[in-house]
């Protein structure tokens, strides 16, 4: 999925500013300006729009779980990743830091889903968490994803409609 829509849908569903942004980023010891998440949300036509890189979209997901949860304790024994290290980031490890983040439990997750109108199990939920490679691991494609940040707009930010997606929505227009 597009890292620019995960972010911006993510600012939209907890109604985060740019300055409360750069605070999530500094939490993760990752220096960015007003001016530049304001280029981050752009949406990709515009001439101003810069691209979220991977790497720039787990430093705010891990600011996100140090603004909700705090630092962990064992961080000691871990040692930080170098900032030359590349990351790949796919929908898995997105949302399983979203549960970090949200201290979502398995039914806070399906009740979101559930908001988006997506049906989905609990096994099928914790399919999604278990290591890559195990019998049971499912990855989590985009319109999972996608659906899943429609479902946390509607719980933090709920609309005066009954119909949670549109034919005419940006998300529903989005190629995998």
């Amino acid at each position: 999925m597009i890292n620019n829509l995960v972010l911006r849908r993510l600012r939209y569903a907890l109604n985060l500013r740019e300055e409360s942004m750069v605070d999530i980023f500094a939490l993760s010891a990752h220096k960015i300006t007003k001016f530049s998440i304001s280029c981050l949300l752009k949406k990709d036509d515009d001439e101003a729009f810069v691209e979220c890189t991977d790497v720039v979209l787990e430093k705010f997901l891990d600011g996100l779980i140090i603004k909700n949860r705090g630092v962990r304790e064992d961080n000691a024994s871990n040692p930080a990743k170098s900032t030359t290290e590349v990351v790949r980031l796919n929908n898995n490890i997105i949302m399983k830091k979203l549960r970090i983040a949200l201290e979502f439990k398995d039914d806070d997750m399906l009740d979101v889903m559930k908001k988006a109108g997506f049906r989905f199990s609990k096994t099928e939920l914790t399919a999604l968490f278990r290591k890559r490679g195990t019998r049971n691991f499912k990855p989590c494609g985009d319109q999972l994803l996608r659906n899943f940040l429609i479902g946390l707009c509607e719980k933090f930010r709920p609309s005066e409609k009954k119909d949670v997606v549109s034919d005419n929505s940006p998300w529903n227009q989005i190629k995998k």
